[in-house]
């Protein structure tokens, strides 16, 4: 494919969408942009990048609602970085700082013909409509059950369900999230990581039958071999493998580190993103819970 179409990376948080991004963008062909729906700043609340008031994690946008989407991520999407709207919010040396490259990047990427890669797990139920109404190619990272809880259990994370539930739209076009109540309060943080692989799943596996656009991958198939992995996902999105892309994504993938510490946002863009051997994180990652934990969750996914 050719043009400039958007590209959407997006699953879970700790599902290597950070990872995934910084690799496609290597080839040199991508802007890469991070989470503009997080409703953290930053990296979001970025009216520079998209001028637009997120209220929830995993903020739904459907039809019924893109009136205020549609304007903000046409503005994205295209690259048009708004100066004047993110002065105003934001204006501390870091804000500025960071209004600086991503102003440029948004301005030099849309005078040389470069697509906008949006990377966002925040998106993740969302999907279908970036495929539909921007017409983002989309690829949704899928991580095994054990390895994703593992995860949110080393960092201390946990799910709060009322960030979906109280958004009507999406229960209404996704009426088996309802069933998520039932963990609202609860204090099992697996049982609560589960329910939302699960509930995840079940949406994204919809969303693709319904959607040419969207690409579903495992995150672990990539990391076990990421030359052959991110060489596929550049021929899906239309993107150059040169040997520019091949030789960055070889040297990030194995890169000699020891095992990730907690979980920290880096440089002006506040990604996730860390050079790191891939396979050795895949082996990191599966040792994480200790038996029973494993068990339990993988009864808890099949389920049980």
């Amino acid at each position: 494919m050719t043009g400039r179409v958007p590209v959407l990376v997006t699953g879970l948080p700790r599902s290597g969408t950070s990872w995934t991004g910084k690799m496609l963008a290597a080839g040199g062909g991508l802007v890469y942009v991070n989470e503009p729906l997080n409703p953290q700043h930053p990296p979001g609340r970025c009216p520079g990048v998209l001028n637009a008031h997120v209220t929830h994690r995993f903020q739904y946008i459907c039809p019924d609602n893109e009136d205020l989407w549609l304007p903000a991520f046409t503005d994205t999407v295209a690259l048009r970085y708004r100066f004047l709207a993110e002065l105003r919010r934001n204006r501390s040396p870091y804000d500025l700082a960071r209004m600086a490259r991503y102003g440029a990047a948004f301005t030099l990427g849309r005078l040389t013909g470069r697509r906008a890669l949006l990377d966002d797990p925040f998106a993740l139920f969302s999907a279908g409509w970036f495929a539909e109404r921007l017409g983002c190619q989309v690829v949704v990272l899928q991580r095994d059950a054990v390895p994703f809880v593992g995860s949110w259990q080393r960092l201390g994370w946990t799910v709060y369900f009322h960030e979906l539930l109280e958004q009507p739209l999406l229960i209404r076009d996704h009426p088996h999230l309802e069933a998520l109540r039932a963990f609202v309060g609860c204090q099992d943080r697996i049982a609560k990581a589960v329910a939302l692989w699960r509930a995840a799943r079940r949406v994204v596996t919809t969303l693709a039958a319904g959607h040419p656009g969207i690409t579903l991958v495992r995150y672990e198939d990539l990391a076990a071999a990421p030359e052959e992995g991110f060489r596929a996902l550049y021929g899906r999105l239309g993107l150059t493998w040169s040997a520019r892309a091949r030789e960055r994504v070889l040297r990030a993938c194995t890169a000699s580190t020891g095992p990730a510490g907690g979980f920290v946002w880096h440089g002006l863009s506040r990604t996730a993103y860390r050079p790191m051997d891939s396979r050795l994180a895949l082996a990191h990652a599966a040792n994480r819970l200790n038996p029973e934990e494993t068990r339990r969750v993988l009864e808890l996914a099949s389920g049980g």
